[in-house]
């Protein structure tokens, strides 16, 4: 699943997201959602998250 809906995105859910200083290579980091930050049902460069380690970027890929 891609990170484009809120609804897909649960807290504790394993993801990989791009951070903001990665954007432009697209390099992808794994952690847990601690936190949904992106207020809108949907976002076409993915829902904005906060990791568990505190790392925040928009999510490319859910795990389930």
């Amino acid at each position: 699943m891609n990170g484009q809906k809120r609804n897909d995105i649960k807290i504790g859910a394993e993801v990989e997201i791009v951070l903001k200083k990665d954007q432009r290579t697209g390099a992808l980091t794994s952690g847990k959602v601690k936190d949904i930050l992106t207020k809108s049902p949907n976002h076409p460069h993915g829902i904005k998250v906060r990791l568990e380690d505190g790392q925040v970027g928009r999510v490319k890929n859910i795990h389930s």
